[in-house]
Formats: C-alpha cells, structure tokens, sequence
C-alpha cells in the first residue's frame, strides 16, 4: 500500500522522515525511434494525416509517385509512438522552416508567370521543355479556349476527335461540338460511345500529341483578328469615312465586309445591342456635357435618334429629364464635336464589356 493511503494516526515522525528520503519512482525508459529513409518518412505522415480525417489530393502526383508510396505503406506496419512524434515533429520543424515555395516543373512556372512574360517566350520554352514523360497533358487541354482547340480537332480523324471531347469538361465539349458543322459533329458524338475500351496511356500519348501541335504553331503578333482589328478602327471613325470603306471591302471581298460589319459597333448600334440594365453604368462613366452633346448630336440624325431615346429611356428619370432639357438648349452640335461625343459613349460600352462588366449582344442574335 503507498504510504499516502495509510491513516495519518498510523504515520509516526520517525515514518514521515523514512517515506520523505525514499527516492523518486524510477521512469520507464523510452524506446529510441525508429530509422525510417525519406520515402518511409513520407508514407508515415501520409498515413497520420488520413487518420486525422486529412484529404490529400495525391491523385495529383505523378503516377510513379503514387505506386511508390503505396508499396511504402503496404510494407509498413507498426510504428511505434516515439518513432510517430518524431517523424511528425521532423515535418513540421522542415515546413515552418520554408521560406519560399516554387512550382515542380515549366508548367508550374509558366502559370506563376502568367501575364508577365510574352507568349512567345512561353510557347518557345514549353516546346524546349517538351511534353514530360510523368506530366499529364490533358492538365493543359483541357485549360484551353475552344478558339485554340477547334483547329486542331478539325484536323483530326473523328476517332481522335472523340478521345479529345471525351477528356474535356462538359461544357468545354459541348461548346466545341456547337462550333462545328451539323455532318461531324454527328459523327464525332457517335465515336464518343466507342472510346470505353481505350487505355490510358493511348489516352496520355494522344494528349501529348494535340499540345505538341499546338505549342508548335507559330506566334501571332496579333491577338485579335483581322476583322476585329479592322472594324476597331471604323467604330472610332467618321461616319462617312466608315461607310466608304464598308463599300470598297464589298466590292473587294464580301465575305470579310461581312465580318467587319459584326464587329462594328456605332452609336447607331446601342438599341439592338446594349441591355437596358446596363444604360446607367455606361451613364456613369461618360461626362454629363459629353453626354449632352452626343445625345443632341444623335437626335438631329435619324440614324441615331432611336439610340439616342434608347439611352433616355433607360436611365433614371430625374436625370433623363434633366438631361432632355439639356439637350433641347444645346442646339445643333457641330460634325466633329457631334463625332467625338458619340466616340465617347461608344468608348465606355467598349471599355465596359473589355473589362467583363456587360456583355453585347451578338448580331447574330438579334430577334
């Protein structure tokens, strides 16, 4: 019986002194920690996180990564306690001591860099660098617009074509699919159904190809086309200038007048294009005398005035009012104030859509 569980009655001075000078209870010793290599290591903490309730995005990994740390965890089995807090503390010592992380690979770099280096540069280092034999090239596919895709698949046999929409998010797929003619696409959505039995790596080599073509395609030194390059320049344009050019790219080439006249867009545009609940944004960022005299610039040209009420109508009416008034004070508005005027509103349509903020819309889908 310990002595603190006799009554104290029982305990004499002499017994106090005795059990005071016993010496302490020795403490059992501690096992030493096991000696574990770097990939021992790795699964042990692997393993602690996921009893921890962690999901770890391994599937990330290089698939040779993923093998390996399976068979580290499969020929691992008891870990004792002091080999366990050792490990985790050698973990968190090294994470607390990084100062700066980068990305494995070019991939990894070039999306760190995006927007400050030129694409050329990154074309030309993605094509030095090649495809990697543990990268997955679907990881960038599948990033890509549809305008960047779309050529490539054309050249393609429709089985390759299905393999390619196959690996692409549903709404990137479906995309493509309405961009192409009514034949292939019909072809290509049946060779979807036959592509079960394909194996990954036909997959993965598939996928290197397609990013191989693309990082081999030439640089643009342009990142618009020529009809929207063409039709930016006669929005800012005279009127009479505009239309004279509009006539000689007929005559010249139809096709391309066509494409420019869609990507015109005027003042006489804004009531077939611009959504109502977006009028006072633009209002906002035009200057109220501009505004005026684009307003009383456009109500004098038949052409323009149902824009010009479109406007009107659209915004608040303590302003609407106000700027009618206006507008009825002004009088008639040279040529070229009139144009500069009409420039500006145009302006901040433009800059409004550029930066994401109203979305046009498209000729084609005018009722």
């Amino acid at each position: 019986m310990p002595p603190d569980a006799l009554p104290l009655a029982r305990v004499t001075p002499a017994r106090r002194a005795t059990v005071a000078a016993a010496p302490p209870p020795v403490a059992a010793p501690q096992p030493a920690p096991r000696k574990l290599n770097p990939r021992q290591k790795a699964a042990v903490i692997v393993r602690f996180l996921m009893a921890e309730g962690a999901r770890l995005p391994l599937s990330d990994l290089p698939e040779q990564v993923q093998a390996a740390l399976a068979e580290q965890m499969a020929a691992l089995r008891l870990i004792d306690r002091a080999t366990l807090d050792h490990v985790v503390g050698e973990f968190v010592s090294e994470l607390e001591s990084v100062g700066l992380a980068f990305p494995g690979g070019i991939e990894g770099a070039l999306s760190i860099m995006d927007g400050h280096i030129s694409q050329s540069a990154a074309s030309r280092l993605r094509r030095k660098a090649g495809v990697s034999a543990k990268g997955d090239p679907w990881d960038r596919l599948t990033a890509l617009p549809p305008d960047r895709l779309l050529p490539v698949i054309d050249a393609e046999s429709v089985e390759v074509a299905a393999v390619i929409l196959s690996k692409l998010p549903v709404a990137r797929a479906a995309d493509l699919l309405g961009l192409m003619p009514g034949e292939r696409a019909r072809r290509i959505a049946f060779a979807v159904s036959q592509t079960g039995n394909i194996d990954p790596e036909t997959v993965r080599r598939i996928g290197a190809a397609i990013l191989c073509q693309i990082d081999n395609q030439p640089a643009r030194a342009f990142d618009r086309g020529p009809e929207e390059r063409v039709g930016a320049i006669l929005n800012v344009s005279p009127a009479t200038t505009r239309d004279e050019v509009l006539r000689g790219l007929e005559a010249e080439d139809a096709g391309f007048a066509e494409k420019v006249r869609k990507a015109i867009f005027t003042f006489a545009h804004i009531a077939q294009r611009l959504l109502p609940r977006d009028v006072p944004k633009v209002v906002r960022l035009v200057d109220q005398p501009v505004l005026v005299t684009a307003l009383a610039h456009a109500r004098s040209q038949p052409a323009l005035d149902a824009s010009a009420e479109f406007l009107l109508a659209n915004m608040s009416q303590r302003l609407s009012q106000a700027l009618r008034e206006d507008v009825a004070e002004r009088g008639r508005v040279r040529e070229k104030d009139g144009e500069a005027a009409l420039n500006a509103v145009i302006g901040a349509i433009r800059g409004l859509e550029a930066a994401g903020e109203i979305a046009l819309i498209q000729p084609e889908e005018d009722g």
